[in-house]
């Protein structure tokens, strides 16, 4: 199979972001009196959008509370539109692998479970060299991954067929949309999640550098 185009998940997929991620969390709720989150902890909080990783960062006794929950969801906007991406970057080997398909005539795209403001400027911000032809976070009133509507929606804006596009990813939520939407699910094992984790979920195939993808390619 020729492949068209690439989709990426963002958060552990293009960008480590997991440090900022932990520290916004952090602050917001020590502001709540709450306990904070190791880095390993907040990587299996993260991945299916804010209100999910409030939730499961929140101590149990308050996750029952939605006032709780509330307070919490918008604090975190406030921590990260301050400093989100304070200490984010590219993962080592992401620039010289989006360059490298771009020479290869592919087209790409991010799809996140980000906040759809917060995916357009870290997008813009940190990956400002490349044209991704959709940039597309979680918008109200539009399901989010697992669901494959919105990988269906930026298949189309590629125009390109599901089959056609490579889909990456770092956690079980990227697999599952992948398969459901028909892409071919390359799990990526330097983000978030671990490998078993992948397999169980659909991961055709899983990749340890970025570069690692060209051989799929070929």
């Amino acid at each position: 199979m020729k492949f068209k185009a690439a989709i990426f998940d963002l958060d552990g997929t293009l960008l480590d972001t997991i440090e900022d991620l932990t520290d916004c969390m952090n602050a917001a709720l020590k502001t709540m009196g709450y306990p904070g989150r190791s880095v390993e902890e907040c990587k299996l909080l993260v991945g299916e959008g804010l209100e999910s990783f409030v939730e499961r960062a929140l101590p149990d006794s308050a996750r029952p509370d939605p006032a709780a929950k509330a307070r919490l969801a918008n604090l975190m906007r406030q921590e990260y539109a301050r400093r989100g991406v304070v200490k984010t970057k590219p993962y080592r080997g992401i620039p010289g692998l989006l360059d490298e398909l771009v020479r290869r005539g592919l087209s790409l795209a991010v799809l996140s479970n980000k906040p759809h403001p917060s995916t357009e400027h870290v997008v813009r911000l940190l990956l400002p060299r490349w044209a991704f032809r959709a940039v597309v976070g979680a918008r109200d009133g539009v399901a989010r991954k697992p669901d494959p509507g919105s990988a269906l929606e930026v298949a189309r804006l590629l125009r390109a067929e599901p089959r056609e596009i490579v889909y990456l990813g770092d956690s079980s939520t990227d697999m599952l949309t992948a398969n459901a939407a028909g892409m071919y699910a390359v799990g990526v094992l330097w983000g978030f999640r671990s490998a078993e984790e992948l397999k169980l979920n659909g991961a055709r195939v899983l990749i340890a550098e970025p570069a690692d993808l060209l051989a799929i390619l070929d």
